[in-house]
């Protein structure tokens, strides 16, 4: 089987060894995610909402790239630094997620990778 890897441009993706998402034949699977900009910034820096949002949509460029959509997704993880705000991140994910509903979890997590994330998501998809 071919396989598809698919880079986002994080400055930490050459760092630490992984690709935003990996395509193996109809299998994707798309890497932690937050709300990263283009030039590599945090974007919406204190706002959760926000920050969940973003990363959504650079969940749906990554699934893009590798030929899917959110409507492919099957599976979410979300990691949350602040679960007592966990409302916030729930609304946004089933703005995007409310009609696809796929298999989910959220769990408060320490810290992420930079003090300025507040969410990262995981998401996969099986064969079609």
């Amino acid at each position: 089987m071919s396989r598809q890897n698919i880079s986002s441009g994080a400055p930490w993706e050459p760092i630490v060894g992984y690709s935003r998402a990996v395509r193996i034949g109809n299998v994707i699977t798309v890497s932690g995610t937050t709300a990263t900009g283009p030039d590599g910034k945090i974007m919406a820096v204190g706002d959760l909402r926000a920050q969940t949002i973003q990363t959504i949509k650079n969940i749906e460029a990554a699934l893009g790239k590798a030929g899917a959509s959110l409507k492919d997704v099957v599976r979410t993880r979300i990691y949350v630094t602040n679960i007592a705000e966990w409302e916030k991140v729930g609304r946004a994910h089933g703005e995007f997620f409310g009609e696809i509903r796929p298999a989910t979890s959220m769990v408060e997590v320490s810290k992420l990778i930079a003090p300025e994330m507040l969410v990262e998501i995981e998401a996969g998809r099986d064969s079609w």
